[in-house]
Parts: structure tokens; C-alpha cells; sequence
């Protein structure tokens, strides 16, 4: 798809994702989660579907797949941190989606909920990327999600998230191979951009 087909798309959808990203951020406010202690969590949701308006066009492979590449990007913390099923988000999912589109949602909500674990190591383990890698379009929403917390911590992070840059310099290696498949399909692609701007960020910050 061509970035001025996406940015038509993006107009045409402009109410649904308008609706979608608020109702995400009252979905974190409701359970009073803040992002490094300073933010409203929706500050974070919104770097991640930021990469999703510049980029989305890299992998989205039809009009039908934006609501979800875009639901996907607003509520990807949604089982993790906001206490909700994977019920409760293909339920919210349906306000503006049938069931294709919430399906495809819902499953990049839950391809990027962490695995229950007694460290960071467990949480986001074999199995956790194995089901990223095979979800369609959750590989670009997790790096999405990964520029948006190294971009933060490497420029204005306060609190729990300063130390955090030091954690992605070392995981990255591990990381990006982890999210990464073999598939010629758009969906499951990776940016170059989006990749060279966070090695980019990384090095300056070394």
C-alpha cells in the first residue's frame, strides 16, 4: 500500500480511530495506570500508534486490516495492564469492527500480552515471540511498542523508566531476531526505518 493510499485511509477512519484511541486511554485511566509515574499511560499508547500513522502504510496490506492494525497499536496493554479478558477486548473491538476485523485486533492484543513469569526473562520468552511471530501484524506493533519505550528512555525518562535504556541496549540483538520471521507477507514485516531508528537511537545514547 502506498503511504498516500494509507494517509486516505487514515481520513476516512478518522472518527472510529479517534473513538478507539480514547477509549483506550480511559480503559488505563479507569485502572489509574501512569507511564514512568509522570504520564497518563495514554502518552505511551500514543508513541506506539504514532509508528502506526507514519509507518502503517510499510505493512498494512488492505483498507480492511487498518482498525485493527490500529486497535492492535492503542490497546496492546489492554490484558496486561488494564484488567481486561480476551473476551472483554473483542468485545470492545466489536464497537467498530465485525467479527474479521476483531478477531485480527484481539489476537494482536493478546500476541503481545507477556507470559506469566517470575522475571522479565519469563515473561517474554519463547513462547511469548512465537506467538508474536505468528499473529499478523504483531511483530510491527511490538517494535512500535519498542521504539516507543527506547525513544522514551533514552530522551526524558524519569523514575522506573531510566534505567530501563541500559535493558534494551542488551536485549536488542535478542529481541529483534525474536520478532522476526522468514514470511514475504506484508503483515508480518519489519520496517528497516523503524529498526535503523532504534539502532540509530541506541548508538547516539550508547
Amino acid at each position: 500500500m502506498t503511504q498516500e493510499e494509507f494517509q486516505d485511509l487514515i481520513q476516512k477512519y478518522h472518527k472510529e480511530l479517534e473513538e478507539i484511541k480514547e477509549a483506550a486511554h480511559q480503559l488505563h485511566a479507569d485502572v489509574n495506570q501512569t507511564y514512568d509515574h509522570v504520564h497518563p499511560y495514554g502518552f505511551h499508547l500514543d508513541m506506539v500508534a504514532d509508528s502506526v500513522f507514519k509507518y502503517g502504510h510499510l505493512v498494512c496490506a488492505e483498507e480492511r486490516d487498518v482498525l485493527p492494525l490500529f486497535f492492535g497499536a492503542y490497546f496492546h496493554d489492554s490484558i496486561e495492564d488494564a484488567r481486561q479478558t480476551y473476551n472483554d477486548v473483542n468485545k470492545i473491538a466489536h464497537r467498530w469492527m465485525g467479527d474479521r476485523q476483531s478477531y485480527m485486533a484481539t489476537e494482536i492484543v493478546y500476541a503481545l500480552t507477556n507470559d506469566k513469569g517470575r522475571n522479565r526473562a519469563e515473561r517474554a520468552g519463547e513462547k511469548y515471540y512465537q506467538g508474536i511471530r505468528e499473529t499478523a501484524y504483531a511483530p510491527f506493533v511490538k517494535l512500535a511498542d519498542r521504539l516507543a519505550n527506547i525513544t522514551y528512555s533514552c530522551t526524558h525518562a524519569k523514575g522506573d523508566n531510566g534505567h530501563m535504556k541500559k535493558i534494551y541496549k542488551m536485549e536488542l540483538p535478542h529481541f529483534l531476531d525474536s520478532i522476526t520471521t522468514l514470511s514475504k507477507d506484508p503483515r508480518f514485516k519489519l520496517p528497516d526505518i523503524m529498526v535503523d531508528t532504534i539502532l540509530d537511537i541506541v548508538i547516539d545514547n550508547a
